[in-house]
């Protein structure tokens, strides 16, 4: 008995056939903003290329120093987005996948291994392997810790900024009431 070829998995679609216009729209401003935000992340990426050009033979700090600033940014990012105030759906895409997702460079990275790995510099490659990763998931874990302090903080701020001062005549009035209520509870 001959076994059944297996199946190629099947591409889920952009969206579901007969699916509301609306949700295709939706869906396609999302690839639109992903899109252009990747175009832009692309061209700032080849701008930092080109100003900070990593010379043949040279470790290729320029790489590693994207891909640490772009996962910072991403930490900022994601705080900023989730937990200060509400954005419009389309700006994590944009900013995240997008721009972000463009600036930072896996391809680069493979290649750079590559490279010092053709020019048998293996030591070197698995450290910049390793030293990317470590840099990366740091850079974003301050970002986040970092940022999310500074929110905090300026919450407290502004909470603090909406009472009234110590020496105001409401918190002055505040403090007179709330002695007056002690002191008839006392009696």
């Amino acid at each position: 008995m001959a076994t059944p070829e297996p199946r190629p998995a099947e591409v889920e679609p952009l969206h579901e056939v007969g699916s509301p216009p609306a949700a295709r729209r939706a869906e396609l401003s999302i690839v639109a903003v992903v899109s252009l935000g990747g175009a832009l992340g692309a061209c700032a990426r080849y701008g930092v290329g080109v100003l900070l050009p990593t010379a043949d033979g040279a470790f290729p700090w320029t790489t590693l120093g994207v891909n640490a600033v772009g996962c910072a940014a991403i930490g900022v990012l994601m705080v900023l987005v989730t937990e200060l105030r509400s954005v419009h759906p389309l700006v994590r895409p944009f900013l995240g996948t997008g721009v972000l997702g463009g600036f930072t460079t896996f391809s680069a990275y493979a290649a750079d291994i590559h490279h010092l790995f053709d020019e048998g510099r293996a030591r070197t490659a698995y450290a910049y392997l390793v030293l990317t990763l470590l840099a990366a998931l740091a850079a974003v874990t301050i970002a986040l810790r970092l940022t999310r302090r500074l929110v905090r903080r300026r919450a407290r701020r502004k909470a603090s900024a909406d009472r009234p001062a110590r020496g105001t005549r409401r918190g002055a009035a505040r403090r007179r009431a709330r002695a007056a209520a002690r002191s008839r509870r006392t009696r």
